[in-house]
């Protein structure tokens, strides 16, 4: 629970031209109530398929300080306090803006086809070993999660980092004009989502949307390895950038990758940034962390952090839970298994990546390399193919066993040959049980898919002890 006073009724009325019934405090903003924390502003959005106000009785119960309301719900307990306004959602975004006005921070904004959040929490991390620094929390990235973010803003913030994304064109734009940033930010174009898009130029000009609210003399800070830099590059110029400022291993990049030194459980970079020749460790392995990771040392000296403490900072970058965090756990034959958990989501770009750093790891005795795959979504008519076309990466990466979960991964799974193949299976809860079977201990596995693939359900699974075995006999 935060401790400090976020906003006051009087403040928060104010802010979104609605009357506040009461005096309260609020130490946080909330719009699910079931997590709810003591003294949040509970506000009561619709969705399709649920309307907040349900719940406001609830919440209040629960310890928020105050709900806000565009109607008041029938059931509410005596003397609860209300902020009523319009409409919630306008609230919502009046909230947000008042929060941006109100803060001083440097405000850097992050987008991408792949790599957005592991690039959120590096700035995140980087800039909190400077000063009081606010970030969208997990995958708040829409069009609820931004504003919900900037709503929770602290006042004494020095820096912001706020991830926006998006599955059609039209949606970052908003979002860059609410957060107003300071520097923008996209790590990568790549063809996802393409069943929204006609081309993947389409993406491209829905991920530059960033650029829209970019503060006057802000900074664009963009791929310099995506066939595609110029033209965002030039989406930056339009919307007013005093300087668009390129990542990557092309040798135009003015923050470039010199040399990499890749380990099973880090990565040790030499590069040039902005003139400036540096050597770091991030304590994440993987090239896609040390490509990204230039973009994020441009984008904390173009926010104006120092850029040395930025680099040393990386070290202590871990991978966040479902985007590569680790595991050993004790198996059941009385050894460890790793696991490699990067359930949360998957494209054929990140799915390479994955592969390359499951190739790094370093299975025990007797144990394989093995890859637990779920279907890769929103890839368009090209789906089957794309996934099948995965196959040669598996093989130039010698993992060892694929076990394959979905329609589509069933295209790639009969792309193996049999000596790679462990099982198929419709979904993720019917590939469980034969993967259980098949694990022993020295394994390394990797398990990725797209988001509605839910391979989190074996991550679940594998990090829920087995039930102790019955004796022969009985109890």
């Amino acid at each position: 629970m935060e401790s400090f006073a976020l906003w006051t009724s009087a403040e928060a009325a104010r802010a979104t031209q609605g009357s506040s019934d009461g005096f309260w405090t609020a130490s946080g903003i909330s719009i699910d109530s079931r997590s709810i924390a003591f003294g949040d502003l509970f506000i009561a959005l619709r969705g399709p398929n649920f309307d907040g106000h349900v719940f406001v009785a609830d919440a209040l119960a629960k310890g928020a300080a105050a709900a806000m309301v565009d109607r008041v719900p029938e059931t509410l307990p005596p003397g609860a306090n209300l902020l009523q306004v319009k409409d919630t959602f306008e609230g919502l975004n009046a909230l947000a803006a008042a929060a941006r006005q109100r803060c001083g921070a440097k405000v850097v904004a992050v987008t991408g086809s792949v790599g957005k959040t592991s690039t959120k929490e590096m700035l995140r991390h980087v800039f909190a070993e400077q000063a009081a620094t606010h970030a969208t929390t997990g995958n708040l990235n829409n069009h609820w999660g931004v504003p919900l973010t900037l709503a929770r803003m602290p006042v004494d913030s020095r820096y912001a980092v706020i991830e926006m994304g998006m599955n059609h064109a039209g949606e970052i734009a908003p979002l860059s004009t609410l957060a107003r940033p300071h520097v923008a930010v996209i790590t990568a174009i790549e063809a996802v989502h393409l069943e929204n898009f006609t081309g993947i130029e389409g993406i491209a000009d829905a991920k530059a949307e960033i650029f829209a609210g970019l503060e006057p003399g802000g900074i664009a800070v963009i791929n310099r390895d995506t066939p595609h830099f110029e033209r965002a590059a030039a989406a930056a110029r339009a919307a007013g950038a005093s300087e668009v400022i390129g990542f990557g291993e092309s040798r135009e990049a003015q923050a470039r990758l010199v040399k990499y030194a890749p380990h099973a459980a880090c990565s040790c970079v030499a590069a040039d940034i902005l003139g400036h020749p540096m050597t770091f460790k991030i304590g994440a392995p993987g090239r896609h962390w040390v490509l990204n990771a230039l973009g994020v040392l441009a984008a904390a000296q173009a926010a104006g952090a120092d850029l040395a403490e930025a680099g040393m900072a990386l070290a202590g970058v871990t991978a966040p839970k479902g985007r590569g965090e680790r595991h050993v756990l004790h198996w059941r034959d009385g050894g460890e298994i790793e696991v490699i958990d990067d359930s949360y989501n998957a494209s054929p770009t990140s799915m390479r990546a994955a592969f390359a750093v499951l190739a790094m790891a370093k299975p025990g005795s007797r144990g394989r390399r093995i890859a637990v795959l779920g279907d890769m979504l929103e890839l368009g008519p090209d789906a089957e193919a794309a996934h099948a076309g995965l196959a040669a990466d598996l093989e130039r990466d010698g993992i060892d066993l694929v076990f394959a979960a979905g329609p589509l991964m069933r295209a790639l799974y009969e792309a193996l040959p049999v000596s790679r193949r462990g099982h198929h299976a419709a979904n993720s809860t019917e590939l469980l049980a034969p993967l259980r079977r098949a694990i022993r201990s020295g394994d390394v596995l990797l398990v990725k898919g797209s988001h509605g693939s839910r391979m989190d359900k074996v991550i679940d699974d594998l990090l829920t002890p087995a039930p102790a075995p019955r004796a022969a006999n009985g109890w």
